[in-house]
């Protein structure tokens, strides 16, 4: 009997012990778990708390600004230095009427206008409330090129190409895109011959050394002293190291790739030279350097001389509203 109670007194104590150690584990899990939450609340919480404040700042700018009906575009302003037309200025943007200024993608509308050739460089910048301004810097072509193809079995089209003093390749502008009349268009330029077909990709620049100096001889001679006495009708880049050029009044020059100026004064002397004994050159090689080859015709033999070609539209920017 007494070994009974004894017994059963050791079993009250034992459950209890046991009791205690599984509230305290208890007590300790909670407590492991209450430390858990607070921690990813703690590292959690700002990031939340962050994207709540993105989310409501969208939402806020979609309503006050990019659907705000008070910065609907109402207005596209063009100013151009060339002669293209304001209103083909502003088709070649796609800035449709109404469009939010602020959603409008400013270096989308930039890159289309840069895509045609004819065009150099743009600026497009916003004016509060309901205004576009775009800015156009055209191309000045000096030179065409013409590159026939054949289109059927007996058809013969010509495509023509104009370039640039940096020798960037352009298609010609529509003149009812331009404007001004076709006369003062540029449909007297050189024409350069003996190019690489392939070489003419519009709005890319052609790097051919003697591409280069054709180019540089058409701008020096605007400048130099036979401007005004004859006119460049065709330079020819066939041959190997030369230039030649071919005259309205039936000269035939021939260049050397270096120092072009001095090769342009050397022929006023010649030019000069000829007048006074009423003789006109009919060839001359300049890339000589010492007793320069030269062929004269007698004066009387010389074509009328052209029409001066009709003046171009000084380069001023031009405002569109």
């Amino acid at each position: 009997m007494w070994f009974r109670r004894k017994h059963s007194k050791n079993r009250r104590l034992h459950s209890s012990h046991v009791l205690d150690v599984k509230l305290r584990s208890d007590q300790v899990r909670a407590a492991r778990a209450r430390m858990g939450t607070y921690l990813v609340l703690a590292v959690l919480g700002p990031f939340f708390g962050l994207y709540l404040l993105w989310r409501v700042g969208a939402v806020l700018l979609n309503v006050f600004v990019y659907e705000n009906a008070d910065f609907a575009i109402q207005h596209v302003e063009v100013q151009t230095d060339g002669v293209i037309a304001p209103d083909e200025l502003r088709r070649w943007a796609g800035v449709k009427p109404g469009a939010n200024l602020f959603a409008l993608d400013l270096a989308e509308v930039k890159r289309r206008l840069e895509m045609v050739s004819t065009i150099e460089s743009v600026s497009v910048e916003r004016v509060l409330p309901k205004t576009l301004r775009i800015r156009v810097a055209e191309r000045d072509p000096i030179a065409q090129v013409n590159v026939p193809r054949t289109d059927g079995p007996n058809e013969v089209v010509v495509s023509v190409y104009e370039l640039d003093a940096d020798g960037v390749v352009m298609q010609p502008l529509d003149p009812r895109r331009c404007t001004v009349p076709l006369a003062q268009m540029n449909s007297q330029l050189p024409v350069i011959v003996g190019m690489n077909a392939f070489e003419l990709q519009p709005g890319r620049r052609v790097e051919a050394p003697l591409v280069q100096t054709a180019l540089e001889l058409i701008a020096e001679f605007a400048k130099s002293p036979m401007a005004g006495l004859v006119d460049l009708q065709r330079v020819d880049i066939s041959a190997p190291g030369v230039v030649v050029v071919t005259t309205g009044q039936g000269s035939v020059i021939t260049f050397g790739p270096d120092d072009i100026d001095q090769q342009l004064r050397r022929w006023r002397q010649i030019y000069d030279l000829g007048l006074s004994q009423q003789r006109s050159i009919a060839t001359a090689d300049l890339a000589v350097e010492n007793n320069v080859p030269v062929r004269w015709m007698m004066a009387s033999a010389v074509p009328p001389t052209v029409a001066p070609k009709a003046a171009k539209p000084k380069k001023t920017r031009r405002k569109n509203v």
